[in-house]
């Protein structure tokens, strides 16, 4: 499957290409790969919830529908249900399967971790595929990925071929001028339990749901932009919920601007990385990637 809207981002060889996360930035590189003609298995990770489900895939592992920039994610918990959805047009397969079972039935050419795991320890995945990419924080070139891509606002959608990319700072992206007071954050852990959907007009004060028994309220007025699936349990200090303030340009389906240049930038990466490959085979002798 070929889109136009994607053919600069074409890669030569498509393949089978592993994403770590089901997030929306990961949906996002999902939807540029799967355009470009790969084949493409999401790996869920309950580390960050995902809060922006109408812009991604995760929702398909709960049965639900999951469509992003008309690529339909599906479900599947076994290799030959991923084979079974790997063989179908306009789909790419969600999996609750972890990178070890993953890698034990499939042999995918690029593993790009899209997890956004802002303060954890990234492990070193290269050597078990031949293309590694991370994006975001933690991540650092020859030590724990091939090639990178930055994430954080001012350099989004950044390649990173040598050295680290930088740590998470912390700060909030404007959002038609509102920046982390859109947000609301998990004070405490517990079982997350909400009625609302994305996409719903809520004002200030509403009771968007309960964190262990305790009532969130809306931080503003504006339309639920993402919130954590309802009965997740969630971990202290995360994101539970997001507002947009903007009114009629209020968005919380497809792809967003922030994404799509993560996607390319990442499109960009894989095909550096094949033409540093080319020019490793083609000259004699040591060859530093």
């Amino acid at each position: 499957m070929s889109d136009s809207r994607f053919s600069s981002f074409a890669d030569p060889s498509p393949s089978l290409a592993l994403v770590l996360g089901t997030n929306e930035i990961a949906s996002a590189v999902a939807v540029h790969l799967k355009a470009a003609g790969h084949r493409v298995v999401l790996s869920h990770d309950p580390y960050p919830p995902v809060i922006r489900r109408g812009m991604a895939f995760h929702d398909a592992l709960f049965g639900d529908q999951a469509i992003v920039e008309m690529i339909e994610g599906e479900r599947a918990e076994t290799a030959t249900e991923i084979a079974k959805v790997l063989s179908k047009p306009r789909r790419v397969a969600v999996t609750p399967l972890h990178l070890t079972d993953l890698i034990a039935s499939f042999s995918p050419r690029m593993l790009i971790d899209a997890r956004m795991q802002k303060h954890r320890v990234t492990p070193d995945c290269r050597g078990i595929v031949q293309l590694t990419i991370g994006l975001g924080p933690n991540f650092e070139v020859g030590v724990n990925c091939d090639i990178a891509v930055e994430t954080r606002p001012a350099k989004n959608g950044t390649v990173v071929s040598c050295g680290r990319t930088d740590p998470a700072d912390g700060m909030a992206r404007s959002l038609g001028g509102v920046g982390a007071e859109r947000f609301v954050y998990s004070d405490r852990t517990g079982r997350w339990h909400t009625p609302i959907e994305i996409g719903m007009r809520i004002f200030r004060g509403f009771v968007l749901g309960h964190l262990d028994g305790v009532p969130v309220h809306a931080p503003m007025d504006g339309i639920v932009r993402g919130i954590v699936r309802d009965s997740t349990s969630v971990p202290a200090g995360v994101k539970l919920l997001e507002i947009d303030a903007r009114g009629r340009n209020a968005s919380w389906t497809g792809t967003d601007e922030r994404g799509r240049a993560i996607a390319e930038a990442t499109m960009k990466a894989i095909r550096l990385h094949a033409s540093r490959r080319v020019m490793m085979e083609a000259v004699p002798g040591p060859y530093l990637m």
